[in-house]
This record gives structure tokens, C-alpha cells and sequence, in this order.
């Protein structure tokens, strides 16, 4: 929810009586005289409130007590937020100027709203996205990081949160000087920086991103003993395409994701080579929208939620996670995709989060302002990275392993690079070694053309790593699951029916789809497609469920 101009049409749109009328049906009125409170930032009580008379004062806070006004509504404006979908925790609180009327639709029955009436559902969704990318821009409605920008926490809870489209903030004792006394008074060493002031004002000492999660409300769980129709395993591409094509045929659905929404893909910082899409679009902008979307079908989302275990001695299989929670279904989607392999260099892990990146965001690119970056890879995902990175850094060294990156990288991409005056490729070169500072940063790397030998060490701080990928699939095992020889499930050759289903597993009723399965081709839109053909292949499953799973 952006704080411009109250006339801004798409986020704050004004509906006219007629279709003030079109929604009564869906809710019920309720008066608030003037000075009451209609909406409490941190209530989890869901639904829109649309304004039939007076006005309303509509505000976002944080932790330390800065108060946003966003707007004043008045007759034919609406409160509501894209956490309402969710059911999670709402960002803005909202009081009544004068005496005013409500129409109150709940939640469950938005959804309905969404879909029955397509036309004023397109606006109102278009205007949940808007607000939520404005709050992400004020930071306003979430948590402070207080500590060091270039602090290995605040970049890693600073990640967490952009990469989840939540709103935040971060100060640093630099440049506040109140910010350094705050962390005096809460911090007990180094190890409990950064302090993180959530909304509510609890304080948070260096926590982990699920604890991060918890505090504010993101992995609520609102049915925690039912038996779902489908189970996603990660929210990348094909996850979600999986949640939005399942939850729109009446599926109940459940979407558990590590990390956060987007996979790998939400990180890149544009698509240019994904249908329909001629001018691009970020990652994070198509998974958001994707992550949405599912929501607006009815699909619940628990991110993080880190899958440890699948159990499938029943025809019911349970899902295990790290924080002991358990999740059942009739079917199984993995859509866990594939990370990023580490460069086999002995202190490689020292550096990770302190210098060394697997993805290349806003936050990371911040770091590397005018700077000498360098990057390895010769992937699409390394090119966008390196042209993305290329508009902060003031140089950007690609080194691939080949001759160069022909063989490995979408034309438009390696045409951009050529194009790009501080960017140069290293063909047949390697790092050979990482070099702290006395911080326990990255200071210098080395590398080595492989055809000479030759090696150059250079002051770099920032190196981004995209090599090759590898499956998350370790979970997986308990349940003998065939994997290919690096790890992939294998999909297709299950023959319980009169013909393999191509997307399922050796276990019927466990899929695979997107570059966590063998054979995919590692593309947004071949993930994308994959998790809309596996839906049918679920209904045949669920329709006539196999009596054994093994």
C-alpha cells in the first residue's frame, strides 16, 4: 500500500455504488463511530472492509514506532491487504475520521468475490498487489533490522524478507545514532546482532529466518489435521503453477517452501525469454503474483517450512518437518528444485553470506556499489545475474569453465553481455583460492587460466556463484524413491496402472515436476508447464488411489 496520492486508481480504486451492491450479498454491515478502531496491525480477523459512508484513516507502523499515514478512504474505498488471503497478521490498522458504515466481507468469501465477479475481481486483485509492493518500497507494516548494513544477519533476514515480499526496514547504527544504543541496551556480544523490533514491539536477538517467520505470523497454520488432497514440497516455478492450476480445479492444497516463494527464479532479476512477456519481468514480480494467485484459489502456504521426511507406508502420506510439525495428504507434488553446487575451495563456507552469493538480489547488489565483483557460471542465470549486476558494480568478471558461453547461454543474453562495457568473460578459468580480510570477509580471490596455469589475485569482495545445480532430494530416500545417478527423481516409469503417468514417481501418487525432476529442461517456463500438465495426472490418482504404495 503506497502512500501517494490518494487518486492513485490502481492501488486505491473507488467502487461505485452499483458494485457496492454486487457485494452485499457476500458480507454484512457494521457501523464504527467516529474515533473507533476498524483494523489492528498484527489482528489476523480477515476480511475487506468496503466504506458505504464516512471516512477512514488508514496508517502502517514499525517496531520503533514510526507511524505512515497512507491514506484517508472515503465512500467506495476498500481496506484490505494481500496478508488477508493468507490469513496472516494484517500490516496496516485503520480508524474511523467520522461516523461510518462497512460492508464486511470475510475472507473465504473474498475468494468467492475473486471469481464470481470477474471484472471487479481483476481490481480489487490488482489492488492487493499494488499495496503490497508499496508497503515492501515505505517498509512500512513490518519489522526493523537494526545493525550494520553489510552485517552477514541483516543481509541474510534482509533477504529472507525481500525475497517473501515483506516490508521492512533496516537502520544502521551508522547513520543512527539511537539505532547504536538500542543495540547496546538489547545486544549482549556480536552474536546477538542484528536486533530485530517487530511491530508489535517484541525483540528479536540474531534469529533464525523461521524464527523470524514465527514472530510475525507467516506460518500460521490454520488446519493442522487435515488431510489435504495434494501437498507441494517448495514454492518455485512449478510449485506454484502446481498450487494455482490444483486449488482452481477444487483441490485442497498445501504449499510448504524452505526459503521463500520463487525458488531460484525469483531471484533473477529478469526474465526475458518467458511467454507472453516481451519486455521481461523480474523473478520476484512473476512469483509474487504466482504466490497470490494460489492464495486467491484457496492454496495454504507455509514458508519456511523445512520438509525432512516423507512417510508413505499408507495410502496417506505425512510429510515431517524440522520444527516437528506434520503435514498429510493423498498425493505428493516435489517441486523442491535444485541449488546452486559449491566450488570445491577448503574455506569456501567461511565466506558464504560474508562475500560469497548464490543469488543475486537487491539486497547483494546493494553490497557491490562501485565495486569488482566477480562471478562464476555460464549459465542464463549467471547472464541475467551479471547484466543485473553490472548497473552497480563497477566491473563484472564472468568465468566459466569452456571456451565460452555459446555452448551454455541463451543468445539474447551473451549479445547483452557483449554490449556491456564493464562486463568481461574469462574463458577457461577457475577460482583457485578465497582470502579473508581482517573483518572474516572476503578480501581478494585468486584464479587460474587452466590451459596455462597462470594465476592473478585481485581485490575482490563479492563473488557470485551459479554452478551447475544439484537436487534436494535428500529427504526423499526413507521412502525409496528412484533417483537418477545425481539425484533427480526419476518420473514415468511407474507401471501400477495400465500406463505410467510421465510425471510420477516409483511411488504412485508421488510426483515430480521442475528441475528437481530427471530429464526437465531447467526453464522457468518448462517448470511453469510441468506444474499445470501434473494436475490432471492428480485428479487420475485421487479418483482411483492405489491400494499399496510399494
Amino acid at each position: 500500500m503506497a502512500a501517494p496520492e490518494p487518486g492513485h486508481e490502481q492501488t486505491f480504486p473507488s467502487l461505485s455504488p452499483a458494485e457496492i451492491d454486487r457485494l452485499r450479498r457476500f458480507g454484512a454491515t457494521r457501523l464504527y463511530a467516529a474515533g473507533d478502531q476498524l483494523l489492528t496491525m498484527g489482528d489476523v480477523v480477515s476480511g475487506m472492509f468496503v466504506l458505504m459512508s464516512g471516512s477512514v484513516a488508514v496508517s502502517a507502523r514499525d517496531g520503533l514506532g514510526r507511524v505512515v499515514p497512507i491514506i484517508d478512504l472515503g465512500p467506495g474505498g476498500f481496506l484490505a491487504e494481500a496478508a488477508m488471503l493468507a490469513g496472516q497478521p494484517r500490516l496496516v490498522e485503520a480508524r474511523a475520521i467520522r461516523d461510518s458504515e462497512v460492508l464486511v466481507v470475510p475472507a473465504d468469501q473474498l475468494r468467492t468475490v475473486l471469481i464470481a465477479e470477474a471484472e471487479l475481481g481483476e481490481r480489487i486483485m490488482r489492488a492487493l498487489l499494488a499495496r503490497r509492493a508499496g508497503l515492501v518500497e515505505l517498509g512500512a507494516g513490518g519489522p526493523v533490522l537494526i545493525g550494520p548494513a553489510v552485517h552477514p544477519g541483516v543481509v541474510r533476514l534482509q533477504g529472507f524478507l525481500a525475497r517473501n515480499a515483506r516490508p521492512h526496514r533496516v537502520v544502521d547504527p551508522a547513520d543512527h545514532p539511537e539505532a547504536t544504543a538500542l543495540i547496546s541496551r538489547s545486544a549482549r556480544g556480536e552474536t546477538e546482532v542484528p536486533i530485530v523490533v517487530c511491530p508489535d514491539g517484541s525483540v528479536l536477538r540474531n534469529p533464525s529466518e523461521a524464527e523470524l517467520a514465527r514472530a510475525l505470523g507467516m506460518v500460521r497454520v490454520d488446519h493442522a489435521d487435515r488431510t489435504y488432497d495434494v501437498a507441494i514440497v517448495g514454492a518455485g516455478p512449478a510449485g506454484l503453477a502446481t498450487a494455482v492450476y490444483a486449488a482452481s480445479e477444487g483441490l485442497t492444497v498445501i504449499v510448504l517452501e524452505a526459503r521463500a516463494f520463487g525458488g531460484q527464479a525469483g531471484a533473477s532479476s529478469r526474465i526475458e525469454n518467458y511467454f507472453g512477456f516481451p519486455e521481461g519481468i523480474s523473478g520476484l514480480s512473476l512469483a509474487s503474483r504466482a504466490f497470490v494467485q494460489a492464495q486467491k484459489f484457496g492454496a495454504e502456504t507455509l514458508i519456511p517450512s523445512v520438509v525432512t521426511g516423507l512417510r508413505c507406508e499408507t495410502v496417506t502420506f505425512t510429510l515431517e518437518m524440522a520444527d516437528g510439525r506434520r503435514a498429510s495428504a493423498r498425493t505428493i507434488v516435489v517441486a523442491c528444485g535444485a541449488r546452486y553446487r559449491r566450488l570445491p575451495i577448503a574455506n569456501l563456507e567461511a565466506f558464504e553470506g560474508r562475500g560469497v552469493w548464490y543469488w543475486a538480489s537487491p539486497v547483494e547488489a546493494r553490497l557491490c556499489r562501485g565495486e569488482h565483483v566477480a562471478l562464476v557460471g555460464g549459465g542464463n542465470s549467471a547472464g541475467q545475474a551479471a547484466v543485473f549486476l553490472s548497473g552497480f558494480a563497477a566491473k563484472v568478471s564472468i568465468l566459466v569453465r569452456d571456451d565460452g558461453l555459446e555452448n551454455s547461454m541463451s543468445r539474447y543474453l551473451i549479445d547483452r553481455i557483449e554490449a556491456t562495457p564493464n562486463i568481461e568473460v574469462l574463458p577457461r578459468t577457475q577460482i583457485s583460492a578465497l582470502v579473508g580480510g581482517p573483518d572474516a570477509h572476503l578480501a581478494r580471490v585468486r584464479w587460474r587460466r587452466t590451459p596455462t596455469g597462470e594465476e592473478t589475485e585481485l581485490p575482490i569482495c563479492h563473488v557470485f556463484l551459479f554452478v551447475g545445480v544439484e537436487p534436494a532430494t535428500g529427504w526423499l530416500r526413507e521412502c525409496g524413491i528412484a533417483l537418477d545417478p545425481d539425484g533427480f527423481v526419476v518420473t514415468g516409469t511407474n507401471d501400477h496402472r495400465s500406463r505410467p503417468l510421465p510425471l510420477e514417481s516409483s511411488i504412485p501418487g508421488v510426483f515430480a515436476v521442475g528441475d528437481v525432476r530427471s530429464g526437465s529442461t531447467k526453464r522457468v517456463g518448462g517448470a511453469i508447464g510441468e506444474g499445470a500438465a501434473v494436475v490432471p495426472q492428480l485428479h487420475t490418482v485421487l479418483a482411483d488411489p492405489p491400494s499399496v504404495r510399494r
